[in-house]
């Protein structure tokens, strides 16, 4: 009977039915027993882990377990070799192909003069390796094992409470009981990578055991092991004013300090300022408050979300490398809830807690003290000018990436108000590359995650920063008011993970090979390279939503509403499109069977869009005039007509920019193709456009250049070769058509002509053509004098508002501070405009209301006007 003695029998199944069995693990498990029998392999003797083992391998009908090592005789296995030494034992146990749990090392005891963890059972692995090298039909195949109760790390330096119970990463029997019943609803387990036996001994050439064998064989187990619970918990916790000290005494530190003192005794005294600097800085992250904010923000998430959708191949694919070396996570940054969010998936999943980046604006009491203890460290968003705590700061980055931490912060700086990715921020990805660089021995892997909303929750107050006004600071006050939030739905969430980026990897592709110094100049090129791979790869890994889908059909169709039928239609056709194109898309958008839209998705987005006032919906029986008797409940008819408030098409644009990257070159070639004819080209004919090719490059050249800060184009491959591959699949599939040179309208696809398609395409991104033609209208404000930047930005926004209302421009989301600033920036690289400290003011050339004027005209031109009489569909 291989069972544990009969009395523990009831208590086990009792104790460990709260462990939730993981498929994956039991596959893993069955996997490997199906090529021989099984030894897991654990690090520390540990009665609660045999016992929870024990109960997983019976309630899952997995091969039994006859042997265990180093626990008294009312735990061990009954099965027929009680009177033998452990060795033989197990040998006896293996060699009948049952299954055995192994712990490699024991646990010191108060009258042992062993040190901890020098004691591995050489005896027992000389057995099985004995036993595999003298021959078999089956491998010996060890599978290393982790339990980990509770998530907390071990903890460096003295404790009364490690000294008595034993640490946490190597407890007493006191302590492995008051850890299990703490913890026993929150085991995690976790099967690392399993070892044939047979394998190991042909790839060191030997079929006999000798001792170094047996030291490689205790590594290479004792590793496997390490890693899954260093996955789990992340390395050991020092106490924070020991690593304050350590941060502090740095040598790159001192030398900054020694710099700025000089003689005298200036040089106490900026140590102290240094130890102030970081004491207001760093995180000191406590496993239990962790555990709190998990179960607070589930249930938070929970309530507001709909539902979450989770890049799982992309979640492991992050556990595997949190084993393998320190891992930076990089995610787009669109809500505060990103915080959460990212948290507690990697609490759920079992991955180390990150230490967090966060703005000193939410280092405010209550919030604040939470938020560290929850991993946050807060750090300025300017450090320019200041010696001093940029030095602090960037020992403090090295001395995380040394010891191990998962390190995540938002490459973007800031929250994107527009739902686009903002352009990298390069300061502290740049401090954390030379802090990576000078660690040969590790391995640094950067980690792009995309976090994706239906509705974001600071959806008013982006649109209220959106048209001018001033943000609002975070404060106790804002903390309180996020009750009116929490009553409201936001849709389904979504995290998707890309490929991880290995330091060492684009350390080679610069040409500095490992060991060699990295110039200055080499390290910039490195971030530089880095932060625009991880920005694209965001983009890449961005899935399409029904949201998003639904967003990006009201906006840009031309009429004042759209039919049910209609907007299912297209939304089907542009979800084809896009993953065609290589996009992902979340389950809620596409059907289970197949990657056909799931039009439930659509039905359930509108509801959450029109209940939300986001988008207003017009049923039979309501007239312009009547109450709106039947809009309580969303009409699903065919005959319903939905429609977007001026008022609300920028909160509905948030919605839709996050995708709108897969269609940008489509976009910029249509704009190209529709737009009135640029002075010096050739008019182009009254039936229909077609110009020649090289006509088409330039103008796409030139728009592209235009919007260089609004759009995040590929940077695999230059300018010709990409508009040479974006045409040619236009051409592949009926947008357009290419005869003797000359481009034009092609059949079309999917429904739709190709003149359709291509109006559809240049209507993306009217809204960014008519918000720098505001820009260009606001420049005559600079003809009779310089303006300080934000005074001209208000100008901007005023005049872009009267505009509209005239009638001069179709899209209210025009109308935007952030696209406006672009294209302010945009007219700086063009030469109209010269910047002094934040001072604007028109190039002599351009200094003149006709000068000006041009200007506004040479936008104008990409315009073209898109009324009632030529919708897309």
């Amino acid at each position: 009977m291989l069972r544990p003695g009969r009395l523990l029998i009831p208590a086990t199944e009792r104790l460990f039915r709260h462990i939730e069995g993981d498929a994956e693990w039991r596959t893993a498990v069955e996997a490997v027993a199906r090529r021989g029998p099984v030894v897991y392999v654990l690090r520390n003797v540990s009665a609660v882990d045999y016992l929870a083992l024990e109960h997983l391998t019976h309630r899952m009908d997995l091969p039994r377990i006859g042997f265990v090592n180093d626990l008294p005789a009312p735990f061990a296995p009954q099965n027929g070799t009680s009177g033998l030494e452990p060795a033989e034992q197990l040998r006896e146990t293996v060699a009948a192909g049952h299954s055995a749990a192994l712990f490699v090392k024991r646990a010191p005891t108060r009258t042992s003069t062993t040190r901890r963890g020098r004691s591995e059972g050489a005896t027992l692995l000389e057995s099985l390796l004995a036993l595999q090298a003298a021959g078999g039909e089956r491998e010996i195949m060890m599978m290393p094992q982790t339990f980990v109760w509770g998530g907390r790390s071990e903890r460096l330096g003295w404790s009364l409470v490690d000294t008595i119970f034993g640490p946490a990463d190597f407890p007493g029997e006191l302590r492995q009981a008051a850890q299990f019943l703490a913890n026993r609803g929150k085991c995690q387990l976790r099967a690392g990578e399993p070892l044939s036996l047979r394998e190991f001994l042909q790839r060191q050439g030997s079929d006999q055991p000798t001792p170094a064998l047996l030291r490689q064989l205790t590594y290479a187990l004792l590793r496997k092991v390490e890693r899954e619970r260093r996955t789990i918990v992340g390395p050991a916790r020092k106490a924070p004013d020991r690593l304050r000290e350590e941060v502090v005494q740095s040598p790159k530190l001192q030398k900054v300090i020694r710099e700025l003192a000089g003689p005298g005794e200036g040089r106490a005294l900026l140590t102290d300022k240094a130890r102030t600097i970081l004491k207001a800085m760093q995180t000191i992250p406590d496993p239990e408050t962790a555990r709190g904010f998990e179960l607070v923000a589930e249930t938070v998430l929970e309530h507001v979300f709909a539902g979450f959708d989770i890049d799982r191949e992309g979640l492991e694919r992050l556990r595997q490398v949190c084993g393998d070396g320190a891992v930076i996570l990089l995610p787009s940054h669109r809500s505060h809830v990103d915080y959460l969010l990212i948290s507690c998936l990697l609490l759920r999943n079992s991955i180390q807690i990150p230490a967090i980046a966060a703005g000193e604006n939410l280092s405010f009491f209550p919030a604040g003290p939470l938020l560290r203890r929850g991993g946050a460290f807060f750090i300025r968003r300017r450090v320019r000018g200041d010696r001093l705590y940029a030095a602090v700061l960037n020992a403090y980055l090295r001395r995380l990436v040394r010891d191990g931490h998962m390190i995540e912060f938002f490459l973007e700086g800031g929250r994107s108000r527009t739902g686009k990715l903002l352009p990298p921020k390069l300061g502290l990805l740049n401090m954390i590359v030379a802090a990576a660089l000078s660690l040969n021995s590790h391995r640094i892997f950067f980690q792009p995650v995309s976090i994706g909303y239906e509705r974001l929750m600071e959806e008013g107050a982006y649109a209220r920063e959106l048209s001018g006004q001033k943000k609002e600071k975070e404060n106790a006050a804002a903390l309180l008011g996020i009750r009116r939030v929490l009553t409201d739905r936001w849709g389904r969430v979504n995290v998707q993970f890309g490929q991880p980026f290995e330091l060492s990897e684009l350390r080679d592709a610069a040409g500095f090979s490992r060991g060699s110094d990295v110039t200055p100049t080499g390290r910039r090129a490195i971030v530089k390279r880095l932060a625009h791979q991880v920005m694209n790869e965001v983009n890449r890994v961005t899935a399409i939503t029904p949201g998003a889908l639904v967003a990006l059909v009201l906006l840009s169709y031309g009429r004042r509403g759209v039919g049910y039928r209609d907007l299912v239609a297209h939304c089907r056709r542009l979800l084809k499109m896009m993953l065609r194109l290589g996009a992902r898309a979340t389950p809620s958008a596409v059907r289970r069977d197949s990657d056909e839209l799931r039009e439930g998705g659509i039905r359930e987005v509108l509801k959450l869009y029109v209940k939300g006032g986001l988008v207003e919906q017009h049923v039979p029986g309501d007239t312009l005039t009547s109450e709106r008797r039947k809009r309580a409940a969303l009409y699903t008819g065919t005959d319903v007509i939905f429609t977007v408030p001026n008022a609300k098409r920028l909160r509905l644009d948030l919605a839709k920019n996050p995708i709108i990257h897969w269609l940008v070159d489509r976009a910029l070639i249509a704009v190209g193709l529709l737009c009135r004819p640029q002075p010096g080209e050739d008019s182009r004919p009254d039936q229909g456009p077609a110009i020649e090719n090289d006509t088409l490059r330039t103008r796409v050249l030139s728009l592209s250049r235009l919007f260089k800060y609004e759009f995040m184009y590929r940077v695999d491959a230059p300018f010709d070769e990409i508009f040479d591959e974006v045409l040619g699949d236009m051409v592949d599939c009926g947008e357009l058509s290419v005869q003797d040179g000359r481009v034009g309208f092609g059949p079309g696809h999917d429904g739709l002509a190709g003149s359709a398609w291509l109006t559809f395409h240049a209507t993306l991104i009217r809204n960014f053509i008519e918000a720098y033609r505001i820009a260009a209208r606001s420049l005559a404000g600079l003809v009779k004098r310089p303006m300080d930047r934000k005074d001209l930005l208000t100008r901007a926004l005023r005049t872009g508002e009267r505009m509209f209302l005239e009638g001069e421009l179709e899209r209210s989301e025009a109308v935007c501070r952030p696209v406006i600033d672009n294209a302010l920036s945009s007219f700086c690289d063009q030469g109209y405009v010269q910047q002094d400290d934040g001072t604007l003011a028109l190039a002599e050339s351009f200094r003149s209301d006709d000068a000006v004027q041009a200007i506004e005209m040479r936008v104008t031109a990409y315009l073209r006007r898109t009324g009632e009489d030529e919708p897309w569909a």
